[in-house]
């Protein structure tokens, strides 16, 4: 059977690979989702103001601007099960850490050293999958794989409702189970690397001859095509709307400016993710089943700016804009990244996800840092609600942007230069 050039794998270890994979994702989005719930909590207890508060996810993304891209080359070189087991490891001792005192400078260090091994952690999982399962099938496969890491956040956002009892003893509690589903992502990472021993994937040299297998140079990176950049700049775009807004600052803004509890407003948040869950797959599907990839970018990046609109109106439901969020934000794994496997050679994924992230890192540290800064700046609180203002206006121009890449991916994908992203299976 033709599988686009990828190599062949047994089907039963392909989907061996992906559950691992889920599992370890799993644990590794909760990690990350773990300071939402907790804002208000960290301000109230510890006294963190909403610039170091944000600053907790921006140091995340902070190291990664120069080393993810190292990353990508490492999962080139060293192969995918051994970085994602060493980098899930890496990802465990930051929680740890993180758990282990209330004092800013240690927090924050905990959260650097897992911000550090994340990334890396998800590029060798998104190469794994990229090199198991074919071109035909990539996006749906890609699509279950992040909706289980959805579910982690889900579950982080929701942890509140279904662990109240550990908050109410305190913002320590909270972390030290995130810190134990961190040692989850570790087994299913090693799981991933038993695998990779057991069978591993053998790149051959492919038919097409620009596209060789020759040792990657930098100035490689100079080749990828336009829709690459394109595709690159929607990630980073997207990233950096939704995940400073639900992943730090949404849950206190709901408290604050909806006159929400903890739960009630961990609960809207969580439909973000919600959404994302149940329609990843199936975006990824009909992705691979009928292509109009560009498309489908250009109607999700209509959707993103009007979320923020919506939040910023007295007449649109807070359950509405934040489900909208998710069905846009849906289409990044199952769109965005298995559209790589089509402009990227194989032996050059790790590389081009690595460059994604960086990118990606960018603008994630920047916009944590903006957000957190013009809500000191204009006094957002319980207080002042109204000082949450600036920075949806923010987040809705960041959101705007968008719109004009999607449009010139799908222009190009349509047209004579394009690479089949819009065409069906």
């Amino acid at each position: 059977m033709d599988n686009g050039g990828m190599p062949q794998t047994s089907p039963a270890i392909k989907w061996w690979l992906l559950a691992f994979a889920s599992i370890a994702i799993f644990g590794n989005y909760y990690v990350y989702d773990a300071i939402a719930p907790l804002a208000e909590q960290l301000s109230r207890e510890l006294g963190f103001t909403d610039m170091q508060i944000g600053s907790l996810n921006s140091i995340y993304s902070l190291p990664n601007i120069v080393l993810v891209l190292v990353g990508g080359l490492l999962v080139d070189r060293f192969g995918t099960g051994r970085v994602a087991f060493f980098t899930a490891t890496l990802c465990f001792a930051g929680a740890v850490i993180s758990a282990s005192t209330g004092d800013y400078v240690t927090m924050t260090i905990g959260r650097l050293l897992y911000g550090i091994g994340s990334e890396t952690f998800l590029i060798a999982l998104t190469v794994a999958i990229g090199l198991r399962f074919t071109r035909h099938a990539v996006g749906l496969a890609m699509a279950l794989n992040l909706s289980i890491g959805r579910l982690g956040s889900y579950a982080a956002d929701l942890s509140p409702v279904w662990a109240g009892g550990l908050y109410e003893q305190g913002w320590q509690p909270p972390m030290i189970l995130a810190s134990a589903l961190a040692g989850l992502s570790v087994l299913g990472a090693a799981a991933c690397w038993w695998l990779d021993k057991y069978q591993p994937v053998h790149i051959a040299p492919v038919a097409d001859p620009t596209h060789g297998t020759e040792r990657f140079h930098w100035r490689d990176i100079a080749k990828f095509d336009r829709s690459f950049w394109y595709i690159t700049a929607l990630n980073v775009l997207f990233y950096s709307v939704i995940f400073p807004f639900r992943s730090t600052f949404a849950i206190k803004y709901f408290q604050h400016a909806h006159d929400k509890t903890l739960e009630q407003a961990s609960l809207i948040n969580s439909y973000v993710f919600l959404a994302a869950i149940f329609l990843t797959p199936l975006f990824g599907y009909l992705a691979d089943r009928f292509g109009r990839r560009g498309l489908q970018m250009v109607l999700g990046s209509l959707l993103l700016p009007l979320s923020f609109i919506g939040l910023m109106s007295e007449n649109w439901g807070a359950w509405l804009t934040t489900g909208m969020l998710g069905v846009s934000f849906s289409l990044v794994p199952a769109i965005l990244w298995p559209s790589v496997v089509k402009l990227v050679s194989k032996d050059q994924l790790g590389t081009a996800y690595g460059l994604m992230f960086m990118a990606q890192a960018i603008g994630l540290s920047l916009a944590n840092i903006i957000a957190g800064a013009l809500n000191d700046a204009f006094g957002a609180s319980v207080e002042n609600p109204a000082g949450y203002g600036p920075m949806l206006v923010f987040f809705a121009a960041v959101a705007s942007s968008a719109l004009i890449f999607a449009i010139a991916l799908w222009r190009r994908e349509s047209g004579p230069h394009g690479h089949g992203l819009e065409e069906p299976r």
